[in-house]
């Protein structure tokens, strides 16, 4: 199991067993050029909620493909594994797969690759590692399962509208 999955799922683990993680150094970091181990981020300043395009542009795609209860989660400052997380429901196995796929294939038309995918075969909870931003898509009952926005409680939260 790759660190990155392997990570999220003990901090779920720890969450939904009443011993919430603190520590962002838990999570597995990104390692710079320099070999050093990479350090979270500066937190935002009060009122800095700028995306980076390719983030919001991940989001505009999920709503494309009517991706449900679509929220963005600001990790920097509090996370040296990335600075964002998109989350995005789907209706179903397929809907939630059909989502990721558009995600991954649009930005792959636009030069941006990710550098790691999981769960797509299953889509229950698919995972789109672009370094700098994550994007999750669920099934509603992995979503409830994992409650990622609650595991994460202390990022400023970014709803997505969808009209």
């Amino acid at each position: 199991m790759p660190p990155l999955f392997a990570s999220l799922l003990v901090a779920v683990y720890s969450v939904r067993n009443a011993n919430p993680i603190h520590e962002p150094n838990l999570m597995p970091s990104k390692t710079p050029a320099s070999g050093e181990p990479a350090t979270p981020s500066q937190p935002p300043a009060p009122g800095d909620t700028k995306l980076p395009p390719d983030l919001a542009r991940a989001a505009e795609l999920a709503m494309e493909r009517k991706g449900q209860d679509i929220v963005i989660l600001d990790l920097r400052g509090l996370s040296n594994a990335t600075d964002w997380f998109l989350l995005v429901s789907g209706t179903s196995d397929l809907h939630a797969r059909s989502i990721a796929e558009h995600i991954i294939d649009e930005l792959k038309k636009e030069g941006h690759r990710p550098d790691h995918i999981e769960g797509l075969r299953a889509g229950r909870w698919v995972l789109i590692d672009y370094i700098d931003f994550v994007v999750h898509v669920f099934h509603p009952a992995a979503r409830e399962f994992y409650q990622l926005e609650r595991l994460w409680g202390d990022a400023p939260v970014i709803p997505v509208s969808t009209e």
